[in-house]
């Protein structure tokens, strides 16, 4: 086990070496009174925690991956050492191999089980295979989506993915599209937590890649990747 040391960087989203020009992330415009910061600094995982046997960076990505024989038995995170309530999240994932879906981890806490001592205990905004939102060990399913993520999906490539969590509410953004707004009914389980990226539980081989992760705080109550023509 790596525990990697706090570190974001503050005062601008990124530079010319850590943001490669395919990084749709960096070129998102953020409302003027937002403050965005880089949670992924495109060389290390400085700011994060988790296996690194499971998460590592290569080309400006952070990849998440098992073999067969150190398959997961129960789902893996990559967290940030700093916890996060209201939010807005832009970022990319991509699915590499296995049909297993991945996800981002908020609103909860690090949780030990069953041997695994960075599993999550908290809401689960997941892609790129089932869709919705899901609140592990505590109520399972707790949004199923309804087709429009599902339609979205850049099936095998990079999905382009804003969260905007404002307790209680999250809502989602794949490719430009909103594909889910969803309040929670108990907002007393919507509490600051650590940021997580999953590698989820499984017996074969997979693996889920994630880049950009920027991230500004007290955001405003708007999604800024729609298309807003698309949505009429």
């Amino acid at each position: 086990m790596r525990y990697y040391l706090v570190t974001v960087l503050h005062g601008c989203v990124c530079g010319p070496t850590l943001c490669p020009a395919e990084d749709w992330s960096a070129s998102v415009e953020f409302p003027e009174k937002e403050k965005p910061v880089a949670l992924f600094n495109g060389q290390n995982l400085d700011g994060w925690k988790g296996h690194d046997q499971y998460f590592s960076v290569k080309d400006g990505v952070i990849v998440a991956r098992n073999g067969k024989e150190n398959a997961p038995k129960v789902s893996t995170y990559l967290l940030t050492n700093k916890p996060y309530k209201n939010f807005r999240l832009v970022f990319e994932g991509k699915l590499v191999e296995s049909g297993m879906h991945s996800g981002v981890a908020l609103w909860g806490k690090q949780y030990e089980t069953d041997g695994e001592d960075t599993s999550y205990q908290g809401h689960l905004v997941m892609f790129p295979a089932n869709w919705g939102f899901w609140d592990l060990y505590r109520r399972n399913g707790i949004y199923q989506d309804d087709g429009r993520a599902k339609k979205a999906d850049n099936v095998g490539g990079w999905n382009k993915m804003e969260i905007l969590a404002i307790q209680p509410r999250i809502q989602l953004a794949v490719n430009g599209k909103l594909v889910a707004d969803w309040t929670d009914p108990k907002p007393d389980l919507c509490a600051a937590g650590p940021l997580g990226l999953q590698l989820h539980s499984n017996s074969v081989p997979q693996e889920v890649h994630f880049r950009g992760l920027i991230l500004s705080e007290d955001p405003e109550d708007r999604l800024i990747t729609v298309d807003v023509k698309d949505e009429k």
